[in-house]
């Protein structure tokens, strides 16, 4: 299986229990999320505005409320997260509009692995963009303004182009271990004169900045042969 960062959340959300347990003991059997489940639309409204989802999949048929208009909704709480409708018709391109706000769209019945697919092709495009919001140790990441939140304490931690580009590198490739080199080459480019030195000093200033003890590092690791992020 595709190396992937282990514990994204999703929500399903879907009126009928047969398909949403079936979902929820689908995504229980892969270490790559963290399943919960709404079966109405102001369920699912309560719980995306109450915890963070890398993906939502949305029933286009819910028993209480207009799928469109909860997809709106989500969007106006301010979720960016990447939305997939489950539909049993055609015209899943009308929840594509702007203003409904949906990413994509499949078409029931469908299997797991394409809509394991899908879902994994735009986490990837949402983590890469402005709108993302991630969790380092226990920080909330928001590499679109180079901020760190403290989620306990709202404390906010600004960074530099730099310490954002390595934490969101660091990130994207979940646990493994990057070399110094690699990552050069990611922060800096593969034309860059910049040395390990240059590297290892924005690492210093960087644990300076989101660790509690930077003598005994908690959340950027130091490997043989490189960093890592602690899971």
């Amino acid at each position: 299986m595709e190396n992937m960062i282990p514990g994204k959340k999703v929500l399903i959300v879907d009126g009928k229990t047969a398909l949403l347990e079936m979902l929820n003991e689908q995504f229980q059997l892969l270490e790559e999320f963290i399943p919960s489940v709404a079966n109405s639309g102001a369920e699912a409204l309560m719980k995306s505005n109450k915890d963070r989802f890398e993906v939502i999949i949305l029933d286009a048929n819910l028993p209480d409320m207009d799928s469109s208009e909860v997809c709106r909704l989500m969007r106006s709480n301010d979720i960016r997260s990447p939305i997939i409708m489950l539909t049993e018709s055609s015209n899943g391109e009308n929840f594509l509009r702007p203003d409904v706000g949906a990413n994509d769209y499949i078409i029931k019945p469908f299997r797991f692995i394409v809509l394991l697919a899908k879902m994994r092709d735009h986490i990837r495009q949402y983590e890469h963009s402005n709108y993302a919001i991630l969790t380092i140790g226990p920080y909330s990441f928001q590499p679109g303004v180079h901020l760190l939140m403290k989620k306990n304490t709202k404390k906010k931690i600004h960074l530099t182009d730099k310490e954002t580009a390595i934490l969101h590198y660091l990130y994207r490739v979940g646990d493994k271990v990057v070399g110094r080199d690699v990552l050069l080459d990611e922060v800096w480019g593969y034309n860059s004169d910049v040395t390990t030195h240059t590297l290892e000093t924005h690492i210093y200033r960087l644990r300076q900045k989101i660790e509690e003890d930077p003598s005994n590092t908690q959340i950027l690791l130091t490997e043989p042969g490189g960093y890592r992020l602690a899971p």
